[in-house]
Formats: C-alpha cells, sequence, structure tokens
C-alpha cells in the first residue's frame, strides 16, 4: 500500500498548490483534503481501468470497468489530483484547474474525453446517478462497479434516501462512500441535523462498513466489494494533514495567503 499512500501524500500537496493558485477566488480546500486518502486508495489499489469509463470496446467486451461518480463535487480538487496520480491526465490539464477555458473547474463537469462522467455542484444527486449507472449495467449484462463518493451532511438530502431504496430494491452493484467528517460548511453534522448514519443506511438494506477513512489499508480492503448495494461510511478529519485547517469551517471554502500555504506544505511534507 505504499504506492497509495504515497499519493495520498501528492495530493494533498497538489491540493494546496492548485488552492493557492486560485489566489483571491480561493478553493473547497478542507474538505478536499479530507478525502485524499480514500480517494489514494480508491484510484490507486482498487478501481480497475482502463477501460474505467466505458465506450463501445468496454461494452463489446461486456465490460464495463469501474465508474467513479463525485457527488461532493467541492472535493473535486483532490477528484483531479486523483486522476493525475493514477495516470489519467497529465499535469498541464492538472494545472488548469479553475482557469477560464480549462477542463477542470472548482467542481467537476461531466467529460468523456477526461473520463468524468458526472456533472457535480447540486448536493443529493449523485448517487441516483450512479444507481442509473449501475442499473444500466446490470441490464446490459456488463461487469464492473458504481463507486459514488458523498459526504455526511449531503445525506441530509431527501434524494440520497430515494436513491438507496432503488438501488437496494434492484440490488445494484453500487458502493458508497461516505466521507464522515463531522461537518459541513455551517457548522457540526451533528448540530445541524444529528442522524445515525450506520443504523440509516442499514435500515436501507445495505451493507454497512464503518472504517477509518485515511487508513489504506482499511479503506482498500472495505472498497474492495460488490454485487449489492454497499456503503463505506469513511471516518475522517476535515482539512486533514494541516493543523490550522483541520476541524474549522473557515477552511471549507478560503484563500491561502503564502505563509499558510508555505505552513501546510512544510507539515504534510514533514508529516509524510
Amino acid at each position: 500500500m505504499k504506492e497509495a499512500a504515497a499519493a495520498a501524500r501528492e495530493i494533498r500537496l497538489d491540493i494546496l498548490r492548485l488552492a493557492f493558485g486560485a489566489g483571491r477566488r480561493g478553493a473547497h480546500i478542507a474538505p478536499s483534503l479530507s478525502i485524499a486518502d480514500i480517494l489514494a486508495a480508491l484510484f490507486l489499489q482498487v478501481m480497475k481501468y482502463p477501460p474505467a469509463y466505458g465506450g463501445e470496446t468496454a461494452s463489446s467486451r461486456g465490460d464495463m470497468g469501474d465508474r467513479f461518480v463525485l457527488s461532493k463535487g467541492h472535493g473535486g480538487l483532490a477528484y483531479y489530483a486523483a486522476m493525475f496520480q493514477a495516470g489519467l491526465i497529465d499535469k498541464d490539464q492538472l494545472d488548469s484547474f479553475d482557469k477560464n477555458g480549462g477542463d477542470f473547474p472548482g467542481q467537476p463537469s461531466k467529460s468523456a474525453q477526461n473520463g468524468i462522467v458526472y456533472s457535480s455542484g447540486t448536493l443529493g444527486l449523485g448517487l441516483s446517478y450512479g444507481a442509473g449507472l449501475a442499473l444500466g449495467a446490470k441490464l446490459r449484462g456488463l461487469s464492473g462497479r458504481v463507486f459514488v463518493l458523498l459526504g455526511d451532511g449531503e445525506c441530509n438530502e431527501g434524494a440520497v434516501w430515494e436513491a438507496a431504496m432503488f438501488a437496494a430494491h434492484h440490488r445494484l452493484n453500487l458502493i458508497a462512500i461516505v466521507d464522515q467528517n463531522g461537518m459541513q460548511s455551517d457548522g457540526t453534522s451533528r448540530d445541524i441535523l444529528d442522524v445515525d448514519l450506520k443504523k440509516a443506511w442499514s435500515a436501507f438494506n445495505w451493507e454497512t462498513i464503518v472504517c477509518d477513512g485515511h487508513n489504506i489499508d482499511a479503506l482498500t480492503e472495505a472498497l474492495n466489494r460488490g454485487g449489492s448495494p454497499t456503503v463505506v461510511l469513511a471516518q475522517t478529519v476535515k482539512g486533514k494533514g494541516v493543523c490550522f485547517m483541520e476541524n474549522s469551517r473557515k477552511w471549507h471554502h478560503s484563500s491561502l495567503t503564502k505563509e499558510e500555504y508555505e505552513s501546510a506544505v512544510r507539515e504534510v511534507k514533514e508529516a509524510l
């Protein structure tokens, strides 16, 4: 798992670098840092590609490959950085983040060329889209799993549970990952809407796994499931890896000063 652990470190460094490059516009830094390990495990250890994003060749072989949907679109920085670590995009593409004419805006936009299957932005809808992908694959007899990454605050949305019921009813090969960092843009998840997510997902007939969202081994084991709806409740820390960002509402979306950037980079490098 050393490769994925090293990738998680590089993902964090790229998150900071690109966020700093965005200048006053700022970026969603903390919600991207919390999913760095999840995406490193998923993209470097778990997902099978090519053909990860489909196409006629994949269909003709009966193999859809694994698909990924980032429902919590404000984690887009981590998504792009993980794609780069997996060799799916090059550095010039990565560095086009949030630039006019670039393919990688603040939140992901659907792009067959770049392997992005879903336009994020409005929370609560990604699981429905993922369920549609999984149902389509099942009806066409294609192998491959669909992974959907949500935030715990996003689970306040009713559409999430409609999709959960649908997926359980159809026994879809769908794996949801909840970034359970306990925080939302307006405060703690517990204060805004206190929900026992383990009980809730289990009640909707999903196989429910709780794991350390910063442990590559535990994540890899949990994510290597398939055949029926499974949810991985990844226990994470918002802003993980940078002490002054951890569990801080300020860094849900903010801009970095040069001093803050240098301090954050130094901490990530020294820790790992």
